[in-house]
C-alpha cells in the first residue's frame, strides 16, 4: 500500500514531442501535476490542449512517434520516465488501470465480453482456468451490470453504449489498481445512464481506495467529481486548484473563455435569445403553448408535423414487435428550432428518421408543408430531399475521406444537377465563407481538419441546397465545449439569416437550453411532456424531465459571471 502522506503520481517538467512530416511537434509543455491516494483530478481543456496526452504518458501508451523529452513521472515512488517496457507491462493494468474514451472501438467486436474480462484476468494472475468464469461474472456485477452470467456470453454490438462504458470500466478495476485512467469515460452517454455510470465508478473506486485521474472537457462533470482540477490548453497546464475554485473564480483568460462557453455549467443563466436568433424577421417573443399541439403554430405556419406516428421493428426470436416509437404528435413551425431530448433508446433518432425518410412509420403520418411525405410522387420526392438535409453526430465518420472538402460540399450540387461547373466551384466557395472556413479550406481533406471544422464542413454541404429544415442529430456531442459554442452560434446565425427550420436531436439538455424554441420529451418512445424551451426548464412537469435536468453535471454549482 502506498503511503497515504505521499503523492501517489507527481508528474513534473513533463515535455511531450511528436515526430511528423512537417517536423518536431511539442503536445506537452512543462506540465505538472499531483494527485494523492485516493483522489481525484480532472484534467480539461479542449481537443489537442494535452490532456490525453499527458495521461498516455503516464501509462507509457504514446504513439510511435510520440516520446518524453524532458520531465519527471513519479508513480508511488517510481520513476516511469525511461523505465523499459518490462517494467511498464508490471505497471499497466495492474497498478495502473485505463477506461478508454469509445466504448465500440475499445472492445473486440468478435470477443465475447465475458473472453475480454477474462483475458484480463489471466494475463495478470488474478484468476486460473479454473475459477476464471466465476471472477469475471463477479467483476462484471461489481461493474453494475444485471445478470452477469448472460451478459459474459454476449459481444459488444448486443450491448448499449451504457452496458459497454460499464464492460470497460470492470476490465479497468479488474485488478484493483492504484491509479485508473479515465478518458473521457462518458462523454457520448446521456445525461441518466451517464451519472449512473459515474456513480458506479465513484462506488468502485472509493471501495478499493482508487485514485482516478479524470480526461474530460466537461467543465460541470470535472467540477462535481474531482477535488482538483487542471486546465490545459496547447499543451500547458494554465490554471489548476480546488474544482469549486476553479469554476467559481477562473483566473485564466482560457479558463474563463471554458466556462463561458460551457452550456454544462453555464446552462442556468444563458437564455436562446442570447445569442440564437428569434425567427425570421422578427424579434417577437414565442408564445407559449404545448408543443406537441403545435406550439404557437397555425396550420399555415407549420412546415413538419408528426401525427399519431408509431415506428415498430421485429424482434428475432419474437412475435411481438418493438415499438421505438409511439404514437408521437409533433410540429416544427416554421423558422423555430424543436428539440427532441430524451436517454439513449427513447426513440427520438428513430423519429428524426422517419422525417428523412430512412424509415417508414408503421402507422401514423409525416407531413411536410401539409402533405404526407410518404406519399409524394417521384418528383416531389426529389424535391422533398433537397429541401429536408441532415447533419449528423460524428464529423469524422459522415465525410468522405477520399474525397476533397471541395467535392464533399460539392456532390449534392452534382448530384442534382445544379449549375455549371464554374457556378458550383462559386457556390462551393460561398458556403464555405458562409460557415466561416477560408476558401483555401476547399483543397484539403477531412483528414486535415479537426472535429469543428469537419462539423462546418458537414454544416456546409447540407446548406448547398438552400434546404428550409435542417435535421441535427446530436451535431455537437463529439466536440469539446468551446467548438460547441462556436457551432451553436453558427446554427443560430445562419437561421437569422436563412430563415431555417431545426429539428435538433440530443441528450445533452444543456445544449438543448442554448439552441430551442420549443422542446419535446421522450421516454420509451413515447412523448411524455412537450413545451417551450423556457417551460421545460423552469416548471418541468413530467417526473422523468425533473429526472433528466437533475442529472446534469454540475447544475447545481454557481457560476462566476
Amino acid at each position: 500500500m502506498s503511503d497515504a502522506k505521499k503523492p501517489l503520481l507527481e508528474v513534473s517538467g513533463l515535455k511531450v514531442e511528436f515526430t511528423t512530416q512537417d517536423g518536431v511537434v511539442t503536445a506537452v509543455h512543462e506540465a505538472n501535476l499531483t494527485i494523492g491516494a485516493g483522489e481525484t483530478l480532472a484534467i480539461v481543456g479542449e481537443s489537442g490542449s494535452g490532456k490525453s496526452t499527458t495521461a498516455m504518458a503516464v501509462i507509457g501508451l504514446l504513439p510511435g512517434n510520440g516520446r518524453v523529452t524532458t520531465g519527471s513521472i513519479r508513480f508511488d515512488g517510481e520513476e516511469l520516465v525511461g523505465a523499459n517496457e518490462s517494467k511498464l507491462r508490471t505497471i499497466r493494468g495492474r497498478r495502473i488501470g485505463l477506461v478508454p474514451q469509445d466504448p465500440m472501438s475499445n472492445l473486440n467486436p468478435v470477443a465475447k465480453i465475458g473472453t475480454q474480462v477474462a483475458e484480463t484476468l489471466l494475463a495478470h494472475g488474478l484468476a486460473t482456468k479454473k475459477d476464471v468464469e466465476q471472477k469475471v461474472i463477479e467483476t462484471l456485477e461489481a461493474a453494475g451490470l444485471p445478470d452477469a452470467a448472460a451478459r459474459a456470453k454476449q459481444y459488444p454490438h448486443e450491448f448499449s453504449g451504457g452496458m459497454r462504458q460499464r464492460a470497460l470500466i470492470a476490465i479497468g478495476l479488474a485488478c484493483r489498481p492504484q491509479l485508473l485512467i479515465a478518458d473521457e469515460p462518458t462523454s457520448a452517454l446521456d445525461v441518466t445512464v451517464q451519472r449512473t455510470i459515474l456513480d458506479q465508478l465513484e462506488t468502485m473506486t472509493q471501495e478499493l481506495g482508487t485514485s482516478v485521474l479524470l480526461i474530460t472537457h466537461d467543465l460541470g462533470l470535472a467540477a462535481e467529481r474531482a477535488k482538483q482540477v487542471v486546465v490545459m490548453h496547447r499543451g500547458r497546464v494554465v490554471e489548476q486548484g480546488p474544482a469549486k475554485q476553479i469554476l467559481e473564480d477562473p483566473q485564466h483568460p482560457y479558463t474563463q473563455s471554458l466556462v463561458k462557453a460551457a452550456p454544462s455549467v453555464a446552462m442556468a443563466r444563458l437564455r436562446p435569445e442570447d445569442f440564437i436568433g428569434k425567427g425570421v424577421g422578427t424579434t417577437a417573443p414565442r408564445p407559449a403553448a404545448d408543443a406537441a399541439e403545435a406550439p404557437g403554430a397555425s396550420v399555415a405556419d407549420t412546415i413538419i408535423e408528426f401525427e399519431g406516428v408509431t415506428k415498430e421493428f421485429p424482434v428475432r426470436g419474437s412475435r411481438e414487435p418493438f415499438k421505438a416509437v409511439d404514437d408521437v404528435s409533433l410540429k416544427v413551425p416554421r423558422g423555430t428550432t424543436v428539440s427532441i431530448v430524451g436517454e439513449s433508446g427513447s426513440g427520438k433518432t428513430t423519429t428524426a428518421r422517419m422525417l428523412l425518410k430512412a424509415y417508414e412509420p408503421t402507422s401514423g403520418t409525416v407531413r411536410f408543408e401539409g402533405k404526407d411525405i410518404f406519399t409524394l410522387s417521384r418528383e416531389e420526392q426529389k424535391a422533398f430531399r433537397q429541401r429536408v438535409q441532415p447533419v449528423f453526430q460524428d464529423p469524422y465518420s459522415s465525410l468522405n475521406p477520399m474525397f476533397t472538402i471541395e467535392k464533399i460540399i460539392e456532390e449534392p450540387l452534382s448530384f442534382y444537377g445544379k449549375g455549371s461547373r464554374a457556378e458550383r466551384e462559386r457556390r462551393v466557395r460561398e458556403l464555405l465563407d458562409q460557415v466561416a472556413l477560408p476558401s483555401d479550406m476547399a483543397r484539403r481533406y477531412p483528414s486535415e481538419l479537426s472535429g469543428g471544422q469537419r462539423q462546418r464542413v458537414a454544416i456546409a454541404r447540407a446548406l448547398a441546397l438552400k434546404p428550409d429544415v435542417i435535421v441535427c442529430d446530436e451535431p455537437v456531442s463529439a466536440l469539446d465545449v468551446l467548438v460547441q459554442d462556436q457551432i451553436l452560434r453558427l446554427l443560430g446565425d445562419l437561421q437569422q439569416e436563412l430563415g431555417l427550420s431545426y429539428l435538433f436531436i440530443s441528450h445533452d439538455l444543456a445544449v438543448v437550453r442554448l439552441i430551442s424554441d420549443y422542446v419535446a420529451v421522450m421516454q420509451n418512445g413515447k412523448l411524455v411532456e412537450a413545451a417551450t424551451s423556457e417551460e421545460i426548464f423552469t416548471n418541468p412537469r413530467d417526473p422523468y424531465t425533473r429526472k433528466l435536468l437533475a442529472s446534469i453535471p454540475g447544475n447545481e454549482l454557481q457560476i462566476a459571471s
